[in-house]
């Protein structure tokens, strides 16, 4: 039975959407339709997937937009889909044969899930690493959403998870953000659903160290006050603000280490006190402490050293 809608955001993804797409072929049994949506690319995208989905036999329809934004992207298939479960990958990443009928298969086992967790294999600058099994989960929605937000229980990837239609409703992903939209969209369901797990594999999640830390390097200031304004707006379904401001604090710590690193160490100094004043696990207070010794040992070491001129 075809019951899946699969939303694909795609920008300039001609090299890699060909092989995302192959990696669905062997579900073509359960996938009702593919929903490409081609966002400004100019490297002939939307041909490449046709060309591939007609190779596949694939139900794919391009949605070409303007949006160059992935959580606007995914928003209007989102609104497009009639399946009823939404299926959410990317176009650099790969689902693993078998992954969605097994994601399918628990679902009906448990028929009051409406959200099933599965498990990933990241892959790093090519490179296969663990596999990332869910775990944490409890049966309460809001202690499933709190727990998420904090960093208590393993995140998911866009690519890992199955989600009813019923259950995303008018929930959408938040627009105009630089990073963590994803969260803020899996937080809002969880804070609603009936959760079920599988230890299973369905996917490869292609990671970019450098990519994703590029994203804390513009602007960073605007940015997170631009991202904290909607983390707080998860209020409205009832996730604990102290939960919220414990998010706040992880994701100042990863901008204070990214600008550490690259040397920035004026901005990581003012990022790490927005993560130092914020409620946190003991293992990110000691990140903190430690890396507020690093930054002041490299402002000490890299001071000129002062030059006593002769007396004449």
């Amino acid at each position: 039975m075809k019951s899946v809608s699969v939303v694909i955001p795609a920008h300039n993804a001609s090299t890699t959407i060909a092989t995302t797409l192959a990696s669905l072929g062997s579900e073509a049994k359960v996938i009702g339709e593919i929903l490409l949506v081609d966002d400004a690319s100019t490297d002939g995208t939307a041909d490449v997937a046709r060309q591939a989905a007609a190779r596949l036999s694939l139900p794919l329809r391009v949605l070409p937009v303007s949006c160059r934004d992935a959580g606007a992207a995914r928003n209007v298939a989102l609104a497009e889909a009639v399946h009823p479960w939404v299926y959410l990958i990317d176009a650099d990443d790969l689902h693993l044969a078998g992954g969605l009928r097994a994601l399918l298969a628990r679902a009906e086992e448990h028929s009051t899930a409406d959200m099933i967790v599965g498990a990933y294999r990241r892959r790093v600058n090519g490179q296969d690493r663990q596999i990332k099994v869910p775990n944490g989960y409890q049966a309460a929605c809001l202690a499933n959403a709190s727990a998420y937000v904090k960093g208590d229980i393993r995140s998911v990837a866009v690519g890992s998870v199955l989600a009813s239609r019923r259950l995303i409703g008018e929930t959408r992903f938040p627009v105009g953000l630089a990073y963590d939209e994803d969260t803020l969209f899996w937080a809002r369901l969880m804070s609603k659903a009936s959760l079920a797990m599988i230890q299973q594999p369905v996917m490869v999640y292609e990671v970019s160290p450098q990519r994703s830390d590029d994203r804390f390097m513009i602007d960073p200031v605007r940015r997170f006050l631009q991202w904290r304004r909607h983390l707080r707006t998860l209020t409205d379904c009832t996730i604990p603000m102290s939960a919220l401001k414990t998010r706040e604090g992880v994701v100042a710590l990863k901008i204070a280490r990214v600008h550490y690193a690259r040397g920035d160490l004026d901005v990581a100094a003012r990022f790490l006190e927005v993560a130092a004043a914020a409620p946190k696990r003991r293992s990110d207070a000691w990140r903190c402490l430690r890396y507020r010794l690093k930054i002041n040992s490299r402002r000490r070491f890299s001071r000129p050293p002062i030059r006593l001129q002769s007396a004449l």
